[in-house]
């Protein structure tokens, strides 16, 4: 007897899409962001990690030494990974036909990297195609970047060229630090909010004075405004570009949704706290980090001393030169020792007739410890800028930049704040009550919905929509198989590894996991040859595929393969030439 349709056409695209999590599903389906992060939380990974001799009393420890060997632990084990061979290919017209029904394109476009938003300046100078290496194609050729499990980015250990190391792309990680922090550093979900751009994603944590996670790094407030190459790559989002998504425990904003699911206490709170950490207390320290991001105008500026009974000066780009490779700062307490590693024929006995003294900077703002830009600007400069070694009028705008940004959040104002049922999460749980307890929210809270899908928990939710995303969105098995004949993809597929990157018997990888790890159970070989067959059916046959205890088979026509499989899964459904599924 065929299983009624359970799904209208909406809801299938939505919940199949937990499975495939592209990063084009995230920004049009913002609720299952935060559902990934619960999905981590679920995984026995993170969960193993907390084991790990590495974080061997950790719950003693304080919040910035949590974070910081969180933090290492990840960058040890994990690489970026944002190629284009990953998850394949797919085209601007096919995923527009996808979603029109949700967005509108003309907004799309102006707020997706892959629907032709390139950012600001910064993107535009790098020709963000060539930079992600799609100039190869023509125009309408966007990419699958999609968003790993914790499971799938573990699973790139196992491809040879990797060496052993995981990997991930930006919304993986900030998925996978959320979920870490939770499970390993204890700090309340209520406190972890994942922020996405057009072309990146990164964590703020609100807790003391802030702290952002950043791919493989995590960057204080401090580190925010020292004016490093690092520091530099971290705050390039937020300078160039709007925030499109805020997702928190509470819910999300999206710039481009009118309602908020997000509670507006908690984006309030979150607004604030972000604009205090991007805002510097405006001193010395912080105007020598700003001239390390300015190497035109760097050499107008240097620095007298005395040593060997001499007077010496030093220009500002050896000084910074000197720093990359010491442990020790110009602007802090450790100059003298800074200084100390200098060789001496870098210093001049003359100075620069153009330069200014920072010495005099200094001074100034030690006699005016709490004078703002502007003063600064007026009261010191205006009266000592010499020769015209730089604009004055640039320079200031810039550094009032670099000591306060304000972020382009999604407006409060102009959203209507839906409140949703709050999940009430403890970082006191054991995994096993964490997950009894999102169980029981799922009727109550789509976001435990959706966390169950894209946890994969296939003993517990509907098929057609994992069914759906196998024979939809899963490319590059299909090209890996090229054009052989079933019996043939068959046998490539029996011979490759045999244990399921989910270790649960519940769980099930999709087919381009399977191909890219080149392992799986048998019930997830059958689906990529379900895709396969599916693709290349010029007789129009319908695939059948019966799941039990210890066998998987898929039936196509009047061929049969059957696959060994130790998922503890029983399953049996019918997909038509056209795409129509039902369960038997």
């Amino acid at each position: 007897m065929q299983a009624k349709p359970t799904l209208n056409k909406q809801e299938l695209e939505k919940y199949s899409s937990a499975f495939t999590l592209s990063d084009m599903e995230v920004f049009v389906f913002p609720e299952l962001f935060y559902s990934l992060v619960l999905a981590n939380i679920m995984s026995p990974i993170v969960w193993e990690w907390s084991k790990d001799s590495w974080f061997k009393n950790i719950e003693k420890k304080s919040f910035t030494y949590k974070v910081n060997r969180i933090k290492q632990f990840i960058m040890d084990r994990t690489v970026f990974n944002l190629d284009l061979d990953t998850w394949g290919l797919t085209t601007k017209e096919q995923e527009k036909n996808r979603f029109k029904d949700f967005v509108d394109m003309k907004t799309l476009s102006q707020s997706n990297a892959l629907f032709g938003y390139e950012g600001d300046k910064y993107y535009f100078s790098i020709d963000i195609r060539r930079h992600f290496g799609l100039d190869k194609y023509s125009d309408e050729i966007i990419p699958y970047w999609k968003t790993e499990t914790a499971e799938a980015m573990t699973a790139f250990a196992l491809k040879p060229e990797h060496n052993g190391l995981a990997a991930g792309e930006c919304v993986s990680f900030s998925a996978l630090y959320a979920a870490a922090m939770f499970v390993i550093g204890k700090i309340p979900l209520g406190k972890i909010y994942l922020m996405a751009t057009p072309l990146h994603s990164q964590n703020f944590i609100a807790e003391k004075e802030g702290l952002m996670t950043n791919n493989r790094r995590i960057v204080t407030k401090k580190m925010w405004f020292n004016g490093t190459e690092l520091s530099a790559k971290a705050r390039r989002a937020l300078e160039n570009e709007k925030v499109t998504i805020v997702s928190h425990i509470t819910g999300y904003i999206h710039t481009l949704y009118k309602e908020a699911s997000i509670s507006e206490e908690a984006y309030k709170n979150f607004s604030e706290s972000l604009q205090n950490f991007l805002k510097a207390d405006f001193n010395f320290e912080i105007f020598v980090n700003f001239l390390k991001t300015q190497p035109e105008i760097c050499p107008c500026f240097e620095y007298r001393l005395q040593a060997l009974g001499k007077i010496f000066y030093i220009d500002m780009p050896t000084i910074f030169r000197y720093e990359q490779s010491s442990k020790n700062t110009f602007a802090n307490e450790s100059r003298n020792a800074l200084l100390e590693e200098m060789d001496p024929h870098d210093f001049s006995l003359s100075p620069n007739p153009k330069a200014l003294l920072l010495n005099d900077i200094e001074d100034f703002l030690k006699e005016y410890p709490d004078i703002t830009i502007d003063e600064l600007q007026k009261l010191f400069f205006d009266k000592n800028i010499k020769g015209g070694c730089f604009k004055m009028e640039h320079f200031f705008d810039d550094l009032r930049k670099f000591a306060c940004i304000h972020p382009q959040l999604p407006k409060a104002a102009k959203k209507k704040f839906v409140p949703k049922e709050p999940l009430q999460i403890s970082a006191e749980w054991s995994r096993k009550d964490l997950i009894e307890y999102l169980h029981g929210m799922r009727k109550k809270s789509e976001m435990a919905e959706y966390a169950f899908y894209a946890y994969r928990k296939m003993d517990e939710i509907l098929w057609e929509p994992f069914v759906k995303a196998a024979v939809e969105r899963n490319p590059v098995a299909l090209q890996g198989l090229g054009n052989q004949n079933l019996e043939d993809a068959f046998l490539v597929l029996q011979k490759m590894g045999k244990d399921s990157i989910y270790q649960e018997a519940y769980r099930l990888a999709q087919p381009d996991e399977v191909w890219n790890f080149s392992t799986g159970d048998g019930l997830e070989k059958a689906f990529v040859l379900l895709n396969y067959a599916f693709h290349n059916n010029p007789t129009k046959e319908k695939c059948e595929l019966l799941a039990k205890a210890g066998k998987a088979t898929l039936i196509f026509g009047k061929k049969t393969f059957t696959f060994e499989s130790s998922k503890n899964l029983k399953k049996h459904f019918v997909l038509e030439a056209n795409g129509e599924y039902s369960e038997q």
